[in-house]
């Protein structure tokens, strides 16, 4: 490094910055995006078990879906073992599909496709 003269400076000490955290390679997302309407009973039964057996490294759900015999669009959304969801607006002259994804550790991709596939009326 140089001075304004030209002159080389040494600077009197050195600091890293290293942020509070490590990044966890096991933290992924999932995203799921497929036409079709759901069977309600088939969807909450996965997600039920779903949610009782890896909760805990779900950290966070989020989705659009289409269930079948409903003209509304569903939103949900969880944190962990909690969920909430709820009618939207009409689907209207929107193509039905259902878009969602998980956040969390450990999330088998194949596992949750296949799975939420299996729902599908």
């Amino acid at each position: 490094m140089r001075g304004t003269g030209g002159e080389s400076i040494t600077p009197d000490a050195v600091r890293e910055f290293k942020p509070p955290h490590e990044h966890d390679d096991a933290v992924t997302s999932v995203g799921i995006t497929t036409p079709g309407d759901l069977d309600v009973k088939r969807f909450n039964a996965w997600l039920g078990d779903l949610l009782r057996t890896q909760g805990p490294d779900i950290f966070r759900m989020k989705g659009v879906l289409s269930i079948k015999d409903h003209p509304e669009r569903f939103v949900f959304q969880g944190v962990h073992m909690l969920f909430d969801g709820r009618p939207d607006r009409p689907w209207g002259r929107e193509p039905r599909k259902n878009t969602l994804i998980f956040i969390g550790r450990n999330l088998d991709r194949a596992a949750l496709n296949d799975g939420f596939r299996a729902c599908l009326a």
